[in-house]
């Protein structure tokens, strides 16, 4: 866990221009603050402690705005930049030296069971507000642009972009459009879809929220 955390360091170091000394990394980022308590967390969750592992995520969610499942496995010098409103769901897998930003959302669709979210390889970036829902693996040293929704199987050093998210580049070259199938051309009524089932998730996700504090209150009543 210690080796770790201190490649979770060592990554902030490297991709983060604005971080200075480890002293500073350790008590200001709280996307760090969120991979630390996850790390612990998830030690609880494999030796069957739920409970403790699940309060254990909760409040680190509640001290960053992060929400990590225990469940979730991390590998080596994950970054999240900035952090806020970032959701790993229990089943995602998460390779090393992986950067995710801000508002990412690593989910399932709400109909599978057992591997529910998405597997990322090994230097997969992330960019802020996307979405990766489903149980497919995005490859190694892919990257997925800000506010994609990622529906299916990114290849590995490849670039995903729109909603529903197509591939426009693969091993450094640009992808033409007239080479993807009608599968992947964009099409503005599925793209409005796509937003519609984001938004849904979120809604059920609040409701769900809203139902356990109405029960917390009547206990404390």
């Amino acid at each position: 866990m210690l080796e770790n955390i201190k490649e979770d360091i060592r990554m902030v170091k490297e991709k983060d221009p604005a971080a200075r000394t480890t002293l500073e990394i350790l008590l200001a980022y709280s996307g760090l603050h969120a991979v630390i308590f996850h790390r612990i967390a998830h030690w609880f969750y494999l030796r069957k402690f739920y409970l403790i592992a699940r309060l254990i995520s909760q409040f680190s969610r509640f001290l960053t705005g992060i929400e990590i499942h225990p469940g979730a496995k991390i590998g080596k010098g994950l970054l999240i930049d900035h952090g806020s409103g970032v959701v790993i769901g229990e089943t995602a897998e998460i390779g090393d030296n992986c950067l995710i930003y801000q508002g990412v959302t690593l989910g399932g669709t709400g109909k599978e069971h057992g591997k529910r979210h998405p597997t990322l390889g090994n230097n997969v970036m992330v960019g802020s507000g996307a979405r990766v829902l489903g149980p497919f693996k995005v490859g190694d040293n892919a990257k997925i642009a800000a506010n994609a929704v990622v529906l299916e199987e990114v290849p590995e050093n490849s670039t995903a972009v729109g909603v529903p998210a197509r591939i426009v580049k693969r091993e450094g070259q640009r992808v033409s459009n007239q080479d993807l199938d009608q599968v992947h051309i964009p099409d503005p009524v599925s793209q409005e879809l796509c937003r519609q089932l984001v938004k849904i998730e979120e809604l059920r996700k609040e409701i769900e929220k809203l139902k356990a504090e109405k029960k917390k209150l009547k206990k404390l009543n």
